[in-house]
Formats: C-alpha cells, sequence, structure tokens
C-alpha cells in the first residue's frame, strides 16, 4: 500500500511540474521576442540580466517569427535592439547572418560587418 502511495504522489509531482518548465522557456523567448520587436534595448538587457541569461548561449535557442534574433531585429527595424545582439553574439555567428540581415536593414548589416571584421 506505502509504495503504490509513494509510486502515485511521485507520478503526481512530476506531472504537476513538467508543463511548468515549458512554460516558462516559452514565455522567456515570447518576452525576448517581445522586446526586440519594441526595440527595447534596456528592457532586453535588463530582463536577461534579471533571468542569470547570456545572450551567446541562448541565440540559437530562440525564433522569433521563424527566424533568428537578429534576422528578426532587422525586418522589425530594432536598431538599438539589433545593435546591442550584434555586440552579444559571436562574430562567427553574425557571419551566418550578414546576408539576411542586409536585406532588411542597411544598418545593422553594417554594424554586423564591422563586428566580423
Amino acid at each position: 500500500m506505502k509504495k503504490t502511495l509513494v509510486l502515485a504522489s511521485l507520478i503526481a509531482t512530476t506531472a504537476a511540474f513538467a508543463p511548468v518548465s515549458v512554460s516558462y522557456a516559452d514565455d522567456m523567448g515570447l518576452r525576448i521576442c517581445e522586446y526586440v520587436a519594441a526595440n527595447d534595448k534596456n528592457r532586453l538587457r535588463s530582463y536577461l540580466k534579471q533571468k542569470n541569461l547570456k545572450l551567446r548561449k541562448v541565440f540559437d535557442k530562440i525564433q522569433c517569427n521563424g527566424e533568428n534574433l537578429l534576422v528578426f531585429a532587422a525586418k522589425s527595424k530594432a536598431l538599438e535592439a539589433g545593435e546591442f545582439i550584434i555586440g552579444k553574439t559571436p562574430a562567427k555567428v553574425v557571419a551566418r547572418s550578414i546576408d539576411e540581415i542586409a536585406k532588411h536593414s542597411a544598418h545593422l548589416a553594417e554594424e554586423a560587418k564591422d563586428r566580423v571584421n
């Protein structure tokens, strides 16, 4: 009887916490995308600091409207947020996105080229 009770409570506890982590991660990505779309560099910076995140660590994991953060910033004409993202991501990652950035924002493409060189 005790084994059944312990097993049932363990399963219930695991099931209760599993959806929280998924929605928490989705919420973090959504917030970062919202701050980039709003061109709010200060809120983006403070949110990353508050959650103890490094942009270079989460850059590959976050997609905004199916695009990476740099291309999304260029499409959204978010120059300040885009410059911040370019400065915080590795030059190799920025180099991969230069052509796509240039289609949407000449200013961010110049910043990206300066970062790579």
